[in-house]
């Protein structure tokens, strides 16, 4: 049969092509189609040409089927144009072409390649459950509208590249089983791949989504790469699996990374420099590195069973030719800290942090704490600067590591003083009961890393949970207490000191007044010499100490008071004569004071030892 030759035609009528056959080449390069063209279930067994073609009217393709090649480069749609269902068995051709209204490809099947490099969707752009069995290319294509992919079937490459997307483009339940790339591509609306599948590389390198990505429960069976990728605001992987992704990153997200939920089934390396990362219930089934800027992560009961390390990266993230990953949205924020929101539920035993700041992280609840790794500077919360006054008395905090758990339980309390933390999110009724042993288990963390400073004051916070226990007898709060006010369990070297020299001015003002004798005491020696001669027995006797009458505080008594306070504190005793009461205060002396001197000679100790 021969050739069906329309160029340069125009149709100022209906083109009325319905279930036409059309046995070899059919041409309407540069034709024009003032009315509706209709070419519902007509068959091209040759090569079609609409090459340049106009439709100023509608255009129904739908369940047509093209045997041989069509092509459709530059044409022209100023109206819908429906291709739903049509069947292309060759290569389709519809480069620079443009669609101003609504364009209609779903359910189409493209056998061989599907090119629409350059097009323009001025209006809505529907593949919807289409299928893809070659490569679809759609390079710098332009869709003004939204662009419907839903449940489209990618057999062989899909690409993407530079493409701009100003609607919604929605891949929900897409299948790629070859490479995705959308290297380039521009997302000005919201990008969702719900449940799509990557069996390829999905390659999204330098792309740009200005509103929400959702690759929520998509599945990554291949390598995935976000390289210098920004999000404007929320990138959503819930539940998402990522099979043997490498690499996820380095990307900026000025909003949210929601990972929770999701699974990595292979060794993985995060980037990301973003304003917070969730990551609850995430399964890591082997090691992983989280490396962050800006981010606060929240990583409650997530699950893994390899070394897994979230560390802060000091320095923006390095590209290719040592360029560094543009972090616009942060351009105001000085500070790239790493902050921890919870630890609730994770098993801590093959976690590492470093350079991450952990004073509001919530760590009740978490499992195998003592066996946590710090590294760098991790940075805890500190208790109430300044003096603040109670009841009328100053109140005075010494500094110390504390948990964002006793903040929100000392900052709940009947006549709490400013500065504790009130703003600890999902603390709940955590008190001194649950925090003791939290407190106990980062204690031998510090200790096992030979940090015993830190090591100190999670015993300093252990012992105050437990004073403040609801769960002990009286008398144990009441040596806790004592212990306390004495020298802050052992590890307030300043407190004992000053008990310590309370204790001895206390004593040389006791003995001045009381303690020594106004004179030393004589000795007298009695006894009977016989007159016939013989040996003589005497017997030496020693007057009773005096109380010390008229002014006892003389230069000469305090230097003998000060002699047998220091003496004393020393456990020693010098022998000095002293009055019924002196002894009692010698005695008492000795007792007191060389345990605040030891207690105090112990905080030295537990502050400078390594």
């Amino acid at each position: 049969m021969g050739s069906a030759d329309f160029e340069s035609a125009t149709f100022e009528g209906c083109a009325a092509f319905t279930s036409a056959i059309f046995e070899g080449q059919a041409s309407f390069i540069s034709a024009t189609f003032y009315d509706g063209a209709e070419f519902r279930g007509a068959t091209f067994n040759g090569y079609a040409w609409f090459a340049a073609a106009v439709f100023r009217s509608y255009a129904e393709f739908v369940s047509a089927t093209f045997h041989d090649g069509a092509g459709f480069g530059a044409v022209t749609f100023t109206h819908n144009a429906r291709l739903s269902a049509a069947t292309f068995k060759s290569y389709a051709w519809f480069g620079a072409a443009t669609f101003k209204a609504y364009a209609d490809l779903g359910m189409a099947t493209f056998e061989g390649e599907a090119g629409f490099p350059s097009v323009a969707f001025e209006g809505e752009a529907a593949f919807a459950s289409a299928t893809f069995k070659d490569t679809a290319e759609f390079g710098s294509a332009a869709f003004e509208g939204d662009a419907e992919f839903r449940a489209v079937t990618f057999e062989d490459k899909a690409r993407f590249r530079a493409a701009t997307f100003k609607g919604a483009a929605w891949f929900e339940g897409a299948t790629f089983q070859n490479e995705a790339c959308f290297e380039d591509a521009a997302f000005q609306d919201s990008g969702r791949f719900q449940t799509a599948t990557f069996q390829g590389h999905a390659r999204f390198a330098s792309a740009a989504f200005e509103s929400d990505a959702t690759f929520a429960s998509a599945t990554f069976r291949h390598s995935v790469e976000f390289r210098a990728a920004s999000f404007g605001q929320n990138a959503g992987f819930e539940d998402a699996a990522f099979d043997a992704a490498a690499t996820v990153g380095p990307l900026v997200c000025s909003g949210r990374v929601l990972l929770s939920g999701a699974m990595f089934g292979g060794p993985v390396t995060l980037a990301f420099a973003a304003h917070r990362l969730e990551c609850r219930r995430t399964r890591w089934s082997s090691t992983a590195e989280i490396r962050l800027r800006y981010a606060t992560v929240d990583f409650a009961h997530a699950v893994f069973e390899y070394p897994l390390t979230i560390a802060a990266e000091p320095d923006p993230f390095g590209l290719a030719a040592g360029q560094q990953l543009a972090e616009d949205p942060f351009a105001h924020v000085s500070d790239p800290k790493v902050r921890l929101a919870s630890l609730r539920g994770v098993d801590a035993a093959h976690l590492v942090l470093a350079d991450v700041d952990l004073s509001a992280c919530l760590l009740t609840g978490t499992v195998h704490l003592d066996q946590l790794r710090l590294e760098g500077a991790c940075l805890f919360g500190t208790v109430p600067p300044a003096v603040h006054w109670r009841r009328g008395l100053p109140l005075r905090f010494t500094q110390r590591r504390t948990l964002a758990e006793e903040h929100h339980w000392r900052a709940s309390q009947p006549g709490a003083v400013r500065g504790w933390n009130t703003a600890v999110l999902g603390a709940g009724h955590a008190g001194p009961l649950q925090l003791a042993p939290v407190y106990r288990a980062l204690r031998k963390a510090f200790e096992d890393g030979k940090h015993e400073p830190g090591a100190a004051d999670f015993y300093y916070g252990e012992m105050e949970m437990r004073r403040h226990a609801d769960d002990i007898p009286r008398s144990e709060r009441g040596l806790l207490t004592m212990h306390w006010a004495l020298s802050g369990y052992g590890l307030r070297a300043s407190r004992a000191l000053a008990w310590l020299g309370a204790a001895m001015l206390c004593t040389i003002v006791t003995l001045m007044a009381v303690g020594l004798p106004s004179h030393p005491p004589k000795q007298t020696a009695t006894g009977t010499v016989p007159s016939h001669g013989g040996r003589v027995t005497l017997e030496i006797d020693k007057d009773d100490p005096r109380n010390p009458t008229g002014n006892p505080f003389s230069g000469e008594r305090f230097e003998k008071a000060l002699n047998i306070t220091l003496n004393s504190v020393v456990f020693r005793s010098t022998g000095q004569d002293l009055t019924t009461a002196g002894t009692y205060i010698e005695m008492t002396a000795r007792l007191t004071e060389p345990v605040l001197l030891g207690l105090a000679i112990l905080g030295i100790r537990n502050r400078l030892k390594r």
